[in-house]
Formats: C-alpha cells, sequence, structure tokens
C-alpha cells in the first residue's frame, strides 16, 4: 500500500470519529466506564486486527484505551490505517 499524503490523511479522518494525526501515525483514545469495558473493547479490536492482519498499537490505562495506526512496513499511514480504524470505529460501544 503507498503512503498517503498529509492532506489525503486529513480528509480520511473527516469520515472517522475521533481519530488524529499525529506524526507519521493516526491515534484515537476511547474511554470506558471501567476496566472489563476497556478491556473487552481491546479483545474485539484484537480479533478484527488479527483478521485483517493489521495491529494497531494499544496502550490500556484502566477505562482509558488509546489506539495509535500506522504501516510499519512503509513508514507512514495508508489506507490500511484509514480501514482499520473505520472497523474500530464500528466496535466502539
Amino acid at each position: 500500500m503507498a503512503l498517503l499524503e498529509d492532506d489525503e490523511v486529513r480528509a480520511a479522518l473527516g469520515g472517522l470519529d475521533g481519530w488524529e494525526m499525529e506524526g507519521g501515525e493516526i491515534v484515537r483514545e476511547v474511554r470506558f466506564e471501567g476496566f472489563r469495558a476497556a478491556i473487552a473493547f481491546v479483545v474485539r479490536v484484537a480479533f478484527e486486527a488479527e483478521a485483517a492482519d493489521h495491529h494497531p498499537d494499544i496502550d490500556i490505562r484502566w477505562a482509558r484505551v488509546r489506539l495509535a495506526l500506522s504501516t510499519h512496513s512503509q513508514g507512514g499511514i495508508t489506507m490500511g490505517d484509514i480501514e482499520m480504524a473505520r472497523t474500530i470505529d464500528a466496535l466502539v460501544p
């Protein structure tokens, strides 16, 4: 997959919920009512990411989950990251 230009990333983020561009990745933080809900969400993300063979970096802080996507093999953001962000958005309760 080809790297996206910054303006292409910004345009794609307009159709996503809560994602922002930070350097060479897109990030989103999701808050939950507690640790169990956060972990359940991460498990759902993990199954989808494994099926797509496109894995986000995930940081869990009790009831807060931070996700970061970039295509490491390409050194930046590709349509694969945008597509995985859409998949993740669909999992947010």
